[in-house]
C-alpha cells in the first residue's frame, strides 16, 4: 500500500506538475483531520503526522499534558496514567506517543480522502493560474476533447482550456482527438476554479504561426509589421526584412511555398496574402491590393484616405469577393482605401474638369454684366 501510495505522488507529480512535496503535506493534514474527526477532538495543536518521503509509511503522533484533573481526553491525561507509564512524570509534564492510522474508522478515512481532494484542487488551482497566466499572448498545442453547441473543451497539455463559440473558426472541424494549434487569450475563474480561454480566430494566431515556421522571424531578422484576418476566409501579413540581403516575403513563403503552406494547413486551407511592408504608404497600399495590380495611389493625409487607381480589368480582384481584398488591405495599412478603374478615374476626372470649366465661364460671363 504504501509503495502504491508514493508511485501515486510521483505520478501526480509528473502528469499534473504538482510538486510532490504538497502532496505530502496534503496526506499529513488529512491523517491529522481524520483524527479529529474519529475521536472528536477539539483541537488539533497537539497532534502531528508524519508521511516518510522514501517509504510512504504514515505516522501520527499525539501529545498530552499530564494534570491532575482531566478536562479533555484527547490532550490530556492524569497524573495516576503517567505514572503507571513512569515514575518520573509530573503535573505539567508532556507526553507523545504514537498512534496508528489504521485504527481510524471509515469516516475518518473519508476525511482524509476530503482533505487530499481539496489540497490537489486547490494546488491545481494555483498551478493553472501561474503557469497559463504567463502564457498569455502565445500558442498551445491542443487536442479537442469534447464539443457542444457553444464551447469546445480542448486538452493543452496539463490542463483543459475552453474554445468559445466567437473564437471558433467554421472551416475547422473540432472533431474528437483532433490535434490543432491554439492562441492563449486569458486565463479566468469561473465557479472557483481557474479556466484557460483560447482561440482559433484570433489574427495573432496567424502572427504566432509564422514565428514558430519562419526562423528569420523568430531570430528578428524578418518583421512582422501588421496582421490582417477575416478567420475562416483569408489573411493578409505584412513583413518588412532588417537585412538587405534577406527576402522578407521570400523567406515566410519558403522553399516551393512550403513554410506558408504548412501555416494554411493548420489554418484549415485559410488563404494567406504575405506583402512587403514600405515606409511609403502609396507603395504598401498598392502591395497591401494584391494580388490587383495599382496604377495609381493618391494620398489624403489629414482624411487618412488613399484613392486608388486599377486597371478596369482588375477592379474586381482589387475590390475582392464582398469586398475583402480591399477591406483586407484597409486594416492591414490602417488607411481607408477608395478604389477606381482607370475609366471610372477619367470620367471622374472629366466631370470635375467640366465642371470647373462651366464654373470658370458662368463666372466670367457674369463679370462681363457688371461691366
Amino acid at each position: 500500500m504504501n509503495a502504491e501510495l508514493i508511485e501515486a505522488i510521483r505520478l501526480l507529480e509528473k502528469e499534473r506538475g504538482i510538486d510532490a512535496e504538497i502532496l505530502f503535506e496534503a496526506i499529513e493534514e488529512a491523517l491529522v483531520s481524520a483524527y479529529k474527526r474519529e475521536f472528536e477532538a477539539k483541537t488539533t495543536d497537539n497532534i502531528r503526522a508524519e508521511v516518510d518521503r522514501e517509504t510512504g509509511e504514515m505516522r501520527v503522533f499525539l501529545t498530552k499534558t499530564v494534570v491532575e484533573l482531566v478536562d479533555d481526553p484527547n490532550a490530556e491525561m492524569s497524573l495516576e496514567e503517567a505514572r503507571a507509564l513512569s515514575e518520573d512524570f509530573d503535573i505539567g509534564d508532556m507526553m507523545e506517543y504514537q498512534l496508528s492510522p489504521q485504527d481510524f474508522g471509515r469516516l475518518a478515512a473519508q476525511t482524509a480522502k476530503n482533505v487530499i481532494n481539496q489540497k490537489l484542487s486547490s494546488a491545481e488551482r494555483e498551478r493553472i493560474q501561474n503557469e497559463f497566466s504567463s502564457r498569455v499572448g502565445e500558442l498551445a498545442a491542443g487536442v479537442v476533447q469534447r464539443k457542444d453547441r457553444r464551447e469546445v473543451i480542448v486538452d493543452i497539455g496539463r490542463a483543459e482550456a475552453v474554445l468559445p463559440y466567437n473564437e471558433q473558426v467554421r472551416l475547422d472541424g473540432y472533431n474528437f482527438n483532433q490535434r490543432m494549434r491554439f492562441y492563449i487569450l486569458k486565463v479566468d475563474e469561473k465557479k472557483g476554479r481557474p479556466i484557460v480561454y483560447i482561440s482559433r480566430s484570433h489574427p495573432n494566431l496567424v502572427r504566432k504561426l509564422f514565428e514558430q515556421e519562419v526562423p528569420e522571424i523568430a531570430s528578428g531578422i524578418v518583421e512582422i509589421v501588421s496582421v490582417a484576418r477575416e478567420a475562416g476566409s483569408r489573411s493578409k501579413i505584412a513583413v518588412a526584412s532588417r537585412d538587405a540581403n534577406v527576402d522578407s516575403v521570400g523567406a515566410c513563403v519558403g522553399q516551393r511555398g512550403l513554410r506558408v503552406q504548412a501555416i494554411m494547413d493548420e489554418l484549415m486551407g485559410e488563404k494567406i496574402d504575405i506583402i512587403e511592408w514600405d515606409p511609403d504608404a502609396t507603395v504598401f497600399i498598392s502591395n497591401a491590393l494584391s494580388p490587383a495590380k495599382v496604377v495609381k495611389v493618391d494620398i489624403l493625409p489629414e482624411e487618412k484616405v488613399a484613392r486608388v487607381v486599377v486597371p478596369d480589368h482588375q477592379l474586381s480582384l482589387a475590390i475582392g469577393r464582398e469586398g475583402q481584398n480591399a477591406r483586407l488591405a484597409a486594416r492591414l495599412t490602417g488607411w481607408k482605401i477608395d478604389i477606381k478603374s482607370e475609366s471610372q478615374y477619367r470620367e471622374a476626372v472629366e466631370k470635375e474638369f467640366m465642371s470647373r470649366f462651366t464654373q470658370a465661364v458662368e463666372e466670367s460671363m457674369d463679370q462681363d454684366e457688371n461691366n
